[in-house]
């Protein structure tokens, strides 16, 4: 890991996940620890109204603690109703929590590479729909991480499985004096919870 982001991790295993945030990420837990006894390739697509905030954030995070727990043959994704722009602020947060991140063409959907460590495939970011060709269209799981995608979008064509785990919008901070604060809080949340589901799984 990138010597920042390994000083920011040490913050995010300190988080405590309640009782209630541990059961709603339990099948998670369950569809990936099962994939990875049958070993199998593990495709999750995080799926929220515009992925341009909590899809991202789910997806780079998760694709690191499977990283960090050496979990392998894990495929993330993200995805959206719609597609929009991965939202700057979001890149910023993931930035100054020590992700290397480079901007490959300036366009109203900008596609990032953000890298964890120097040696590792980078992450592509973009806004894109959930059932874009870039996306899994079969054996993955569909994780919606807003309440308004999961109750939009009653069917997700081609996932094995559907899970919701939801997040509060960090949107709601936009233009305000809590921007900052609240991307960060929302960054570390989403952090915690990936870190701690790919903690529970055995090789």
């Amino acid at each position: 890991m990138n010597p920042k982001l390994s000083v920011y991790i040490e913050e995010v295993l300190s988080q405590k996940i309640s009782e209630e945030r541990k059961k709603v990420l339990q099948p998670l837990i369950d569809f990936i620890q099962e994939k990875v006894k049958n070993q199998e390739s593990v495709n999750i697509n995080f799926i929220c109204t515009h992925n341009s905030r909590r899809s991202h954030l789910a997806q780079i995070w998760a694709q690191t603690a499977s990283d960090y727990f050496k979990i392998s043959n894990i495929y993330c994704y993200s995805g959206g109703t719609e597609a929009t722009a991965l939202f700057p602020k979001v890149a910023d947060t993931l930035i100054n929590s020590g992700f290397n991140i480079w901007k490959l063409n300036e366009s109203e959907n900008p596609i990032y590479f953000i890298k964890h460590s120097q040696n590792a495939l980078p992450i592509i970011g973009f806004s894109k729909k959930y059932d874009d060709a870039f996306n899994p269209d079969t054996d993955f799981v569909a994780v919606m991480t807003c309440s308004q995608a999961d109750g939009g979008c009653p069917f997700i064509g081609g996932a094995e499985r559907r899970i919701a785990i939801t997040y509060e919008d960090p949107k709601i901070s936009d233009d305000t004096p809590k921007q900052q604060k609240i991307y960060k809080e929302r960054s570390l949340e989403i952090g915690a919870e990936m870190f701690y589901v790919f903690s529970k799984i055995s090789c």
